[in-house]
């Protein structure tokens, strides 16, 4: 297994900074996403790792030896594109074995190594079928077996879900996660998608205007947030500026909001005083009787039956908007007054950074 330090990337086009200083880290065996919108900075840096493209400044170590000055077919690594890149006139196995056949593998191994890759991406049986005729899904299945079968240092995924429809995106979504930890290698994904990124990670990246906004699991990403900013890409998020009253305890504070006083989580660095952001994430609210303690008084704006939740709209007597979600079972209409509670284990208080 191989580990990948990504240190202090930069790389410029004209006068625009398109990575500023990018610093990464893969462990071993460990899958990273590159999560953010278009021109971040996520393709750049995934296409300066594999080699297609020179940065301006930084390194990229691979076990601690530096692999920036060599050219991708020394560097070892298999890439995964979105458009698959498949050599429309070569069968499945003339496409998975292509990497072999230019590494002079022998054809006995070559047989033996397409047949396991085959195998592992569940394709097997189209040894002989042209990409013409298979289906989004059997196609960037044969993309990752081609990637996989030359035993690659380091797998790089650009956006591989992006040309599939929903159902497909979560099936071949799963088979890329299942690969990847059998096969326990080292992987950068880049994705728009938040779900995926969730889904897949042991680490994400998000990335904002060339840089890093924030490293760290899926979990610490959706639940501690450094900035609004990555709240807001990595799902719904109630955002409400707020001013701390003091501090409780280590890494908590007094919070005034919709009338009643909050037991709030933050992040290290916040004074009492200070100018800070609120996360509430919808699940964060729940339903209680307007007439308990403790219950903020909302007004329903509107509500939408999801299914497994009631999606609702509620303003507070400030005329803050929040979104929340409620039992499917409830029954919330619009102009009703309920009153909220709030988990504030769930919240969270960060830095109020300029987006």
């Amino acid at each position: 297994m191989t580990q990948i330090d990504i240190v202090g990337l930069t790389k410029r086009y004209g006068t625009t900074l398109a990575l500023d200083g990018v610093t990464l880290q893969a462990r071993e065996g460990e899958l990273v996403s590159l999560l953010g919108p278009s021109g971040c900075g996520k393709t750049t840096t995934l296409r300066c790792v594999a080699g297609f493209m020179q940065p301006d400044g930084g390194d990229i170590l691979v076990d601690g030896g530096s692999v920036t000055g060599l050219p991708p077919q020394k560097r070892d690594f298999g890439v995964v594109f979105q458009n698959y890149a498949l050599f429309p006139h070569l069968t499945v196995f003339e496409n998975v074995a292509y990497g072999l056949g230019v590494r002079r593998v022998p054809k006995a191994e070559q047989r033996a190594r397409v047949a396991d890759a085959l195998a592992m991406v569940r394709l097997q049986g189209l040894e002989e079928r042209l990409p013409r005729a298979l289906s989004g899904g059997q196609q960037q299945r044969v993309a990752l077996a081609r990637a996989l079968v030359i035993r690659p240092r380091l797998l790089l995924l650009d956006e591989p879900l992006a040309n599939l429809d929903a159902r497909l995106r979560e099936e071949v979504r799963w088979l890329i996660r299942d690969v990847q930890q059998r096969a326990r290698i080292t992987a950068f994904y880049v994705t728009h998608d938040q779900a995926e990124a969730m889904a897949l990670s042991d680490r994400i990246a998000v990335m904002k205007a060339g840089r890093v906004a924030q490293f760290a699991t899926p979990r610490e990403i959706y639940q501690r947030p450094a900035e609004a900013y990555v709240a807001r890409f990595t799902g719904e998020a109630n955002l409400i500026p707020a001013r701390p009253r003091d501090r409780t305890a280590e890494g908590w504070f007094h919070l005034p909001f919709g009338g009643v006083v909050l037991p709030v989580p933050g992040a290290e660095g916040i004074r009492p005083g200070d100018p800070a952001m609120l996360m509430l994430r919808p699940e964060a609210l729940s339903l209680m009787d307007p007439g308990a303690p403790g219950a903020i008084p909302a007004l329903v704006l509107g509500a939408a039956f999801l299914g497994a939740a009631l999606a609702c709209e509620v303003s507070l007597a400030d005329g803050t908007r929040l979104r929340m979600q409620a039992s499917p079972h409830a029954t919330v209409q619009p102009g009703m007054t309920i009153g909220l509670a709030v988990d504030t284990a769930h919240a969270w208080l960060m830095p109020d950074i300029p987006q």
